[in-house]
């Protein structure tokens, strides 16, 4: 097998981060749900969702910065 082919195993920074990113977007399709349904008494579900939202955008942040430099610690071990 070709290494440069072989799929290897996530790393946990790249688990954490596909994670993060799929709970944001699991979120993101709920608050589209909730925009079409355009039921007139939804205020607290749209800002429930809204909180939900910006706390799994911060989550992915933080995972996509973790998982920076967990790839800048590998590249300079290489080097």
């Amino acid at each position: 097998m070709n290494p440069e082919t072989a799929v290897r195993p996530l790393t946990r920074g790249e688990q954490e981060t596909e994670t993060e990113a799929m709970r944001l977007i699991e979120l993101i399709e709920d608050a589209l749900a909730l925009v079409v349904i355009r039921a007139s008494s939804d205020f607290d579900s749209l800002e429930a969702i809204a909180d939900r939202i910006e706390r799994a955008a911060r989550d992915l942040s933080v995972a996509l910065r973790e998982l920076a430099h967990e790839r800048r610690i590998a590249q300079n071990t290489v080097e």
